[in-house]
């Protein structure tokens, strides 16, 4: 069977679990789902005085771009919209190209997977900036904000995300880096 600790370092080997693959697809497909609704119904709840209204994440950065905040508005488009979005198809593009490893060298496909794994530590900074929202402005009858059913759908896709992409075995990526079925060069490889 071999070794169960590393002859160098003492670390405890563990070998590949070919199972994480579905676990990666599941999580990832459970994500999307709850994206879905956190982009369909209202992140937040505001009312002013006797003004009540509802937004989503998209149209709260519009309403933020035209009261001149443009700034703020591309950063939250950025971190609700094309973050997601990118790990989603990030993490999706790794957990296929597993199967078919020449579409891109093994090296860009570690450095994409180090990407996503270093921007999820920044995925709830939405969910922050509504939590840190609520609990400011809060005047009673003057003026409240109030955290929309969207943030906890958009809390649990990016959960779902993270776990997915944690599911997803990096060793994976160098298993099939122009090595045949017994783990010796192809005659294809340069």
């Amino acid at each position: 069977m071999g070794e169960t600790r590393c002859a160098r370092c003492g670390s405890e080997l563990h070998s590949r679990d070919w199972r994480s693959l579905q676990r990666v697809w599941a999580w990832m497909i459970v994500g999307i789902v709850c994206y879905i609704p956190a982009n369909i119904f209202p992140m937040l709840k505001t009312q002013v005085l006797f003004t009540h209204t509802e937004s989503t994440i998209i149209e709260g950065a519009i309403e933020l771009a035209q009261h001149g905040s443009y700034g703020i508005a591309f950063v939250i488009l950025f971190a609700s919209v094309a973050i997601p979005v990118g790990k989603f198809v990030a993490i999706g593009f790794l957990a296929w190209s597993v199967r078919r490893p020449e579409r891109l060298h093994p090296h860009h496909r570690h450095r994409l997977y180090e990407v996503v794994e270093f921007i999820g530590r920044w995925s709830m900074i939405d969910v922050f900036v509504v939590a840190i929202l609520a609990a400011l402005v809060q005047l009673n009858f003057a003026a409240s904000i109030t955290p929309g059913p969207a943030a906890i759908t958009f809390a649990l896709s990016v959960i779902f995300t993270m776990l997915a992409a944690q599911s997803f075995d990096p060793r994976m990526i160098w298993d099939h880096d122009g090595r045949g079925p017994d783990n010796h060069l192809t005659s294809e490889t340069p």
